[in-house]
C-alpha cells in the first residue's frame, strides 16, 4: 500500500513546487529543517550506491523515485503548520 501511496506522490510533482518555494522561503521554517532536504538530495547525487542499476531501464529508476518521494515526504512533515495548511492536498 504504501508503495502505490509513493508512486502517487511521485506524479503529484508538479504540486509541489509551490510548496517548495514556500518551505525554502519560509521564516517559520528553521535552517535545518531547509538544509536537510538539500544535504540529502546531494548525499544521493555524489553517493553511487543504486538499490538498482540506472541502465535497467523503468526498473533502474525506481530507487531515485523512491528516495525523492522520501525526502518529499519528510519535507511536509517537517513543515510548520501554517504550510500544511496551505497546500492540504499534499498531505493526502
Amino acid at each position: 500500500m504504501k508503495f502505490i501511496k509513493r508512486i502517487k506522490f511521485v506524479f503529484k510533482f508538479w504540486k509541489f513546487l509551490p510548496f517548495l518555494r514556500d518551505y525554502f522561503l519560509s521564516r517559520e521554517v528553521s535552517t535545518g529543517k531547509k538544509l536537510f532536504p538539500i544535504a540529502a538530495g546531494l548525499l544521493y547525487i555524489f553517493l553511487p550506491l543504486d538499490l538498482v542499476p540506472d541502465f535497467l531501464s523503468i526498473f533502474g529508476f525506481t530507487d531515485d523515485i523512491v528516495v525523492t518521494s522520501l525526502v518529499l515526504q519528510q519535507m511536509v512533515k517537517m513543515a510548520p503548520e501554517s504550510l500544511k495548511e496551505k497546500y492540504k492536498v499534499l498531505e493526502e
